[in-house]
């Protein structure tokens, strides 16, 4: 028999797997990828062509205001290299002159200044959208001869001090101070509280040793190299000169895989519409600056190794940085998506500084912080939609703030329901209700997952530091000092692949003029292919792996980093011999408990002492405190119940004196909050008047259109306690 052979059936091809569909789409790849190619390459020229044009310029702050020059540091007794400009407001945007000046500072940080005022959608253009005068603290690439950080603080105190002086109706400026900048306006407030308004410190690290391995594995970096004397030996090797190019290096270690790859492939990926945006960032990421050598050390040994600013050991001139002694608001804007500044670098500084959240309030002081979800460190600077939220909704609701009464808050935004009509919405116009939680040092305490113990190693390494910068000091700088030479370290300087791929890739290489015809006739012919592209999809999964396996890489090292010091500078190691301090959390609660007790035996002398506002005051903060926060419109609504010519609060009341009296009275209630409820009855001594302090209270936190309010828990226990009903 002969063997049947099978049959196949053949089915039907389709146009998208014919060999000449294949065929086709692979062109189609081609030509785009070569198309953009050729884009890519040319928005590279362009990123050099304008950091040449920037130096040719004189590096000027990148903001996107004219300004003009107030103060200029060169000029002054002890000359710096920071000045003072005024911001000019667009035509459509005039300035408020009943409106507090605003002040914002960008950080010298190895870059320049305009991060503040980089965009539209920035600090300053909210606070100028908002009808406020605004200033900019901006600083030139070179320091001055001798600078130091006093030589600064001393110049951004008369800066203030100037801004108070163009603005003698308006209350003291607000204060903006970005990344480092923050510390700095942290250290000048304590130093000068007189200069200022409330201020907001945004992305600012102040507690240097907190966080975890996993959040902020830079922090671990200080002790691979043996503590500050290496920052000592860079600045004397430049001849008193610190390359701000090496701190933006670092910056750019922390995540290979975007400094590598993934901020190239991006613009690569999109060129069309990435170009613009990539060339805007990098006007003022490719910004080099510089420090004095002083200044770098200064900084090294007292924050970031030696941590000593939330403890009160850094010293100005004569006297101690205490920051306690800040009065205004501090406003703290910190982001779980910030591996430079995370939560507990940003905020445990209250903890070391404070010990308890009562002792805030007892002292009159106002902490509102708030947390961002998902935004990096450089986002919370350029990012429009942080800008648009965050930075107006803070700097629209310092009103607000101002009349808070003392202690530890959290701010928290919710964005209004579109469909839901709004009640008392004129006390609150805008996109979202801000509301602001009460908080506790625990609070502070649990945003990092891994605890505060490690602490114990990085006060080891601080010990470790001294020894090290000790020695440096004594035997190596003299020698480095003799053969330092300025001009063989600025050649050097010139030589940083950070500025090479700058300078190289320009209009100075042979190949710009064939790659900018290739570009142009790449424009003309354009033709992109569809996201779902079979070659296009293959191409977004290379990148993915080739991100996954940089990220491997990034982990590994940062795992290697933390495994070193701490086998290095535990107690198997080095902390044998240089133990750990007792931390400065403890210190500060011990502290605390002492001072709180004698708050509380002052307090209870006057416990009895005022009248019907007092106790509409100690009710509101009874109200709010079994909420757990305070709303903005219930503070703004407190102020109009001030106008009312009925004398609702008290015939002679005014919106100052009933902020002032409801900060008294929140420090009080701080300390012995039994004892204030419980004096309510002297304070009120008929029913009349405790039945209008119920209503008015409850007006104040319930937000309803008349003073008879549906009952609350807290308002059901003061109607026992005093023996009335406002309803009745």
């Amino acid at each position: 028999m002969v063997a049947r052979r099978p049959t196949r059936l053949k089915a039907e091809a389709s146009p998208s797997e014919t060999p000449t569909s294949a065929t086709g789409d692979v062109n189609a790849y081609l030509l785009d990828a070569q198309q953009r190619t050729a884009l890519f390459w040319e928005t590279l020229i362009n990123r050099g062509n304008n950091y040449t044009k920037h130096l040719e310029q004189g590096t000027p702050p990148l903001l996107k205001f004219e300004h003009e020059t107030v103060v200029d540091g060169h000029d002054l007794p002890e000359p710096c290299n920071y000045a003072l400009l005024r911001l000019l407001p667009p035509a459509s945007k005039p300035v408020n002159p009943k409106l507090r000046p605003v002040v914002v500072v960008d950080p010298r940080a190895g870059h320049g200044p305009g991060i503040g005022g980089f965009k539209t959608d920035s600090e300053a253009g909210m606070a100028m959208n908002a009808g406020h005068p605004v200033y900019f603290v901006t600083f030139r690439p070179e320091p001055e001869e001798g600078q130091t950080l006093m030589t600064v603080m001393q110049a951004e105190a008369v800066f203030l001090g100037e801004v108070i002086k163009r603005h003698p109706d308006s209350p003291k400026p607000v204060v903006i101070g970005n990344c480092q900048a923050g510390w700095a306006m942290m250290a000048l407030d304590a130093v000068h509280p007189e200069l200022f308004g409330p201020l907001m410190i945004m992305g600012a690290p102040l507690s240097y040793w907190a966080g975890s391995s996993k959040l902020n594995p830079m922090r671990y970096s200080g002790a691979s190299l043996g503590g500050s004397w290496m920052a000592s030996l860079a600045g004397d090797l430049g001849a008193d000169r610190f390359d701000g190019v090496n701190l933006v290096e670092n910056f750019e270690k922390l995540n290979p895989a975007n400094t590598l790859w993934n901020k190239y492939y991006n613009l690569w990926s999109s060129v069309d519409t990435e170009s613009e945006r990539f060339l805007e960032f990098e006007r003022w990421w490719g910004g080099f600056f510089r420090m004095t050598g002083t200044e770098i050390e200064s900084i090294v040994e007292n924050l970031f190794v030696g941590n000593k600013l939330a403890r009160g050991a850094v010293m100005a001139g004569e006297r101690n940085i205490d920051l306690r002694n800040i009065k205004a608001p501090v406003l703290v804007f910190a982001s779980w998506g910030d591996n430079i500044t995370p939560p507990p670098q940003a905020l445990d500084w209250i903890m070391d500084t404070w010990g308890d959240e009562r002792l805030i309030a007892a002292a009159g002081r106002t902490i509102v912080y708030v947390l961002h979800e998902s935004v990096g460190h450089l986002g919370i600077f350029v990012g429009a939609e942080i800008a648009r939220k965050e930075h107006d909704q803070l700097v629209t609701s310092l009103d607000v703030i101002e009349s808070l009464p003392p202690g530890l808050y959290e701010m928290k935004l919710k964005a209004k329901d579109g469909n839901e009509i709004q009640r008392w919405d004129q006390l609150e116009p805008g996109n979202y209700t801000v509301h602001y939680e009460h908080r506790t040092m625990g609070d502070i305490r649990a945003l990092n997952p891994e605890g505060r113990d490690e602490e114990a190693l990085f006060s080891t390494i601080s010990k470790v530091s001294e020894v090290n910068a000790a020695i440096y000091k004594t035997y190596m700088r003299p020698w480095v000092k003799l053969f330092a030479n300025r001009e063989l370290s600025d050649a050097k300087g010139k030589l940083h692949p950070m500025r090479l791929q700058r300078e190289l890739v320009s209009d100075k290489m042979p190949l710009a003029p064939f790659i900018r015809a290739q570009a142009e006739q790449a424009r003309a012919t354009r033709a992109p292919i569809a996201d779902d592209h079979p070659l296009r999809k293959l191409e977004k999964v290379m990148s993915q792996r080739i991100t996954a396996t940089l990220n491997q890489v990034r982990d590994q090292r940062n795992d290697f980093t933390v495994a070193s010091a701490r086998a290095l500078y535990g107690p198997l190691g080095l902390g044998a011999w240089f133990k750990p301090d007792q931390s400065d959390a403890d210190i500060a609660h011990a502290r605390a408990q002492t001072e709180l007790a004698g708050f509380r035996d002052a307090v209870l002398e006057v416990i009895g002492d005022g009248g019907f506002a007092e106790a509409v005051c100690r009710i509101v903060l009874a109200g709010m405190a079994s909420v757990g926060a305070f709303e903005r419109r219930s503070l703004r609504l407190a102020r109009l119940l001030t106008r009312l010519p009925s004398g609702t609060l008290n015939g002679s009341m005014t919106e100052a004196h009933w902020n002032r009296l409801l900060k008294e009275q929140a420090r009080l209630t701080a300390v012995a909050p039994v004892e204030a409820l419980n004096a309510l009855g002297q304070l009120l001594p008929d029913t009349a008047s405790r039945e209008r302090a119920l209503a008015v209270s409850a007006a104040v936190m319930m937000i309803e259109p008349t003073l008879a309010n549906p009952r609350s828990e807290i308002i059901e226990f003061l109607i026992d306690t005093l023996g009335v009903d406002p309803q009745r």
